[in-house]
């Protein structure tokens, strides 16, 4: 009876979490249980971080708060917390083997006899995705891994549509590796790589007849958008004022021709004219007799002179776009979005675009144009980042996406994780596989609006009943599962670990429900729970009591505290 009425009080807050969602959202592995590294103090003028602030500030610029993770952040500012994240040592992924573009086996998994698992593990991307999760969970580079993960979303390849689990590691790898550099580098590496020359045709792409879906995708979804817009990221004029057109797309995918897979790959079927065989590691060759050599008109007025080589072309059209005016504020909102809210004012817009175009902020940057840390230093210390007055408006924050809400919750929990669950299984379940994108829109679209709103949700984009109750099922197996909490390890991948939550740690809190629902939801929210689920969680906390349950009421009470504040929406949507 005891359990049902918990059930009960559970489905009601999950019920009116739906509710409150929509009226707000628009608005190798290891613990995070590793002994912290010694900080430097506060850089001078600072004031060290309250745990509150702290909270906010590992939510946007990382993977989400533990009590090691906040008692290390508040021994420091703001600025120097981000500081410390731009040295810290990046993260790697494993190495992957690139023979099933090497070997020239016309059927690699037969002929090596590899097994019902070998797709798996050589031409999907889910044995990046397992590393991906352990690396969240426990890596000290939190704010390049977060920034890496939302450049994918907007530079997006998918291993949807691209086999090759070494050169979507690649490619990933190089998002991490110039997470921290200059935008306009990033973009020749993104264009150029041949993932994305795979993902959106412009490899083998001929002089004569081009295929125009990179040069779209260049222009419309990474680098100015198809509207005039402000440097608020407004629409310039209150409408849409196209900033290309059918013959700007055209134009850009003939300078763009003459790109091949980079050398290294053997096709059983021999060499096709002048494109070399399947390769997905490097940067794309240049073959100067495939190039276009007619003279371009480009987005913003420039043009490219009908002699030229494939790499001048190129450079063209990267420089023409980057320098665009609507560069900045297309990109730095998108950034916005993804790391802090949903919905930014037009005036933090501003700022960060302003960061972007001059290469410094807040005494961060080089000074040159598309400096990363000069942009992050702009998102994550602006007023409306940092002031808890914003926060509290019901129309900031936004909903964490499936991978925030999972890995948050496990650095909450002190969980452990193989990653195995995350893909096929729960990934799929809650509509984001890690670099399996549906579309190059993403996961979901950065203008998704909100149901009935004028807000934008991107997040919610991938919200409905089914997403929302594996959200909370979720929750009951890695606190209920396996013997008091956990999924078990899948025995078809080496050295599995499966995934476990360990809580004991605030049992010690246990026999006061208010104070125990304080301590975790310190680090779920940063105490920022409405007074509402604050007092319908020490309800069902205070239910376990002492008398009925005396061998197990702690344990009970601490996982009753997890799994519902995090059905909550004051949990599932960042503040």
């Amino acid at each position: 009876m005891q359990r049902q009425r918990l059930r009960g009080l559970t489905a009601l807050i999950a019920a009116s979490a739906a509710l409150m969602l929509a009226a707000c959202g628009g608005g190798g592995g290891g613990s995070n249980t590793t002994a912290p590294v010694p900080t430097p103090p506060p850089a001078t003028g600072e004031t060290p971080m309250t745990a509150q602030e702290a909270v906010r500030l590992l939510d946007q610029g990382g993977w989400g708060a533990s009590e090691a993770a906040i008692t290390e952040a508040t021994q420091l500012g703001p600025k120097q917390w981000l500081l410390t994240q731009f040295d810290a040592p990046a993260s790697t992924f494993a190495n992957y083997s690139a023979e099933i573009h090497t070997a020239g086996l016309k059927d690699f998994c037969t002929e090596r006899m590899l097994g019902s698992n070998c797709w798996r593990d050589y031409y999907s991307a889910e044995p990046l995705s397992r590393e991906f999760y352990r690396q969240a969970l426990s890596g000290r580079d939190q704010l390049r891994q977060r920034t890496a993960w939302a450049l994918s979303q907007i530079w997006v390849v998918s291993g949807h549509e691209v086999e090759g689990t070494y050169g979507l590691r690649d490619y990933q790898q190089m998002l991490r590796d110039n997470a921290f550099g200059n935008l306009r580098e990033l973009l020749g590496k993104m264009a150029l790589h041949p993932v994305m020359g795979a993902y959106l045709n412009m490899v083998n792409n001929e002089k004569d007849a081009p295929n125009e879906n990179f040069a779209r995708e260049l222009m419309q979804l990474f680098t100015i958008g198809p509207c005039a817009l402000t440097p608020g990221g407004e629409l310039d004029g209150g409408s849409c004022r196209a900033t290309y057109d059918n013959t700007g797309v055209r134009e850009v995918a003939y300078a763009l021709t003459g790109w091949t897979y980079p050398a290294g790959g053997v096709s059983p079927w021999g060499k096709w004219d002048w494109t070399n065989a399947t390769f997905l590691r490097g940067e794309m060759l240049a073959d100067p007799a495939q190039h276009d050599q007619t003279l371009r008109s480009l987005p913003g007025g420039a043009t490219i002179p009908a002699t030229r080589t494939p790499r001048q072309a190129a450079d063209a059209v990267l420089d023409a776009l980057f320098n665009h005016p609507n560069f900045a504020p297309f990109i730095g909102k998108q950034l916005i979005q993804r790391l802090v809210t949903s919905n930014p004012t037009p005036a933090y817009v501003e700022r960060v675009a302003t960061a972007i175009a001059s290469g410094s902020s807040n005494g961060i940057g080089s000074g040159k144009r598309g400096d990363m840390k000069a942009t992050l230093a702009a998102i994550l210390l602006d007023p409306e980042a940092r002031d808890a007055p914003r926060a509290d408006d019901p129309g900031y924050g936004r909903l964490r996406e499936p991978t925030q809400f999972t890995i948050n919750l496990l650095r909450a929990a002190n969980g452990t994780t193989d990653g195995a669950p995350f893909y096929w299984w729960i990934g799929a379940l809650l509509g984001q596989m890690v670099y399996t994108a549906p579309s190059v829109f993403n996961y979901f679209p950065a203008d998704y609006p909100l149901p009935g709103k004028p807000d934008l949700a991107p997040e919610f984009g991938v919200a409905n009943a089914s997403t929302a109750m594996t959200r909370y099922n979720l929750g009951d197996g890695l606190f209920y599962w396996s013997n008091g909490g956990g999924i078990s390890p899948d025995s078809s991948i080496p050295g599995a670990t499966g995934t476990r939550t360990n809580v004991t740690s605030f049992e010690s809190a246990a026999d006061d429900p208010a104070a125990l629902f304080d301590r975790i939801d310190r680090v779920l929210t940063g105490n920022r729970s409405s007074a509402s689920t604050r007092a319908a969680v020490i309800d069902a906390i205070a239910a376990w009591d002492a008398k009925s349950y005396k061998d197990s009421y702690r344990r009970e009470r601490v996982r009753t505290a997890f799994y519902l504040l995090l059905a909550s929406p004051d949990y599932q949507v960042q503040r």
